[in-house]
């Protein structure tokens, strides 16, 4: 039935946009959505599954199995509901069982690196990939998951060199990652096509179908093709109502292209409303910035810090804190302290522009260009970056430096916030 109700609203979405051929978001669709949304079967299969393998734990007795099926449905019901406390209870158990085993078992670890790098713990997974290889692992798995941690801490050509071992065009993993490698490399052509094709591999398993679908739309809306992102996320909900990234996605092209603050607000309050994760509440700080609302603005970025900053998240949320303490919150101290903390975590190019900011968001502008001059000129940086670095180049009275980073921010100006967008124009005269 859920399937005949949105291709019904589908149809009304065609009409819609014949009709407004510039506006791609109807809000006719989206009261559709909000009004039809019921409690998803993804919801309820997941709750009976943490049921059952729970039960199927016996206290006191060591258990690999039933214990690690506990642990992946309680990881599932995090990227439902948001909650981060089902993946710290999950960790607990892994290590617990990895424990019960005399740490002779790589399973657990395996497990534990993935969730470690699903909160921004990159060294540590970095630490648990070493220890499973030592337990054994088969090279495929050896390869993906050192790709996946190279990656993240910037090792770029040590993750190449592992995707070039897992060359199997038609493996979902390589194709995926190959996408992220490509997107790196700003090749956003073969990196949508990488994604695409991640699609058509995952064959009968939904999850990683929309998983890579999901992520089609989103690098679809960097590359500004905002009519195909629209298409790749009604596909993911259709397929899943509960597919809140997607959800989001749409409220966000609703956003930033169709210029519809209120219809976009709407959809983030909904998405607000069924999950736990403070993301939803970063994307309204930019409904408020679209009509010039900052004390909705400043509303918003308390209530996101105040979850965010959570110690639960770890640094999973350091680049957006980084974001609002230069910005909006005016709090640039803690901006550079945070920036600090991402180092130790991992020391990309990337960070090191989140680090130069800060530092320039707190008047130290010498040791902002040092970071600059050491550690990111000439490296890839994705729009955010750019513009922050472009901002450094205009304090620093270089110009034409600052508008070649301002005129490569904005190829990707749907990524960035509309106050971002507005200051980018300025800064270009357009």
């Amino acid at each position: 039935m859920k399937k005949i109700v949105f291709g019904l609203l589908s149809v009304i979405l065609l009409i819609s946009c014949k009709n407004e051929k510039s506006i791609i978001v109807s809000s006719t669709f989206v009261d559709s959505l909000i009004n039809n949304y019921r409690t998803p079967s993804a919801i309820e299969i997941n709750a009976s599954d943490i049921q059952f393998w729970k039960k199927r734990i016996q206290p006191g007795v060591p258990d690999i199995s039933n214990t690690s099926k506990y642990a992946a449905a309680l990881i599932g019901r995090f990227h439902l509901s948001g909650d981060i406390l089902d993946v710290k209870i999950a960790d607990s158990l892994l290590q617990k069982t990895a424990l019960d085993f005399n740490g002779k078992e790589a399973g657990p670890y395996f497990s534990l690196m993935g969730h470690a790098i699903l909160q921004h713990r990159f060294l540590k997974a970095d630490s648990l990939l070493t220890l499973t290889e030592k337990i054994g692992l088969k090279q495929y798995e050896t390869d993906a998951a050192s790709f996946d941690v190279d990656f993240e801490l910037g090792r770029t050509g040590n993750a190449e060199s592992h995707l070039i071992n897992m060359n199997y065009p038609n493996d979902y993993g390589y194709q995926f990652r190959r996408s992220k490698l490509m997107h790196y490399k700003g090749d956003m052509d073969s990196s949508i096509a990488a994604m695409e094709a991640a699609v058509s591999t995952a064959g009968q398993n939904d999850v990683l179908k929309l998983a890579a679908l999901s992520n089609v739309g989103d690098l679809y809306i960097h590359a500004g093709r905002m009519d195909n992102a629209y298409e790749c996320y009604i596909q993911c909900i259709e397929a899943n109502p509960a597919d809140l990234h997607s959800i989001m996605g749409i409220g966000w092209i609703a956003l930033v292209k169709d210029k519809n603050d209120a219809l976009a607000e709407k959809i983030f309050q909904f998405v607000a409303a069924k999950t736990k994760s403070p993301e939803s509440l970063f994307k309204l700080i930019a409904t408020a910035e679209q009509r010039g609302d900052t004390a909705l603005q400043l509303k918003y970025a308390k209530t996101f810090e105040e979850k965010a900053a959570d110690t639960l998240y770890g640094n999973m949320y350091n680049k957006y804190l980084i974001q609002l303490y230069t910005g909006i919150l005016n709090e640039p101290a803690k901006a550079e302290a945070l920036a600090k903390r991402e180092l130790e975590n991992r020391n990309t190019p990337q960070i090191y522009a989140w680090y130069a900011w800060s530092l320039l968001s707190n008047n130290k502008i010498n040791e902002a260009y040092v970071i600059y001059q050491k550690h990111i000129s000439g490296k890839p940086l994705e729009g955010l970056e750019l513009y922050w670095m472009g901002k450094l180049m205009q304090s620093l009275n270089k110009g034409y430096n600052a508008n070649q980073f301002f005129t490569e921010a904005k190829k990707n100006k749907y990524d960035l916030s509309p106050a971002i967008v507005v200051d980018l124009e300025k800064a270009l005269g357009d």
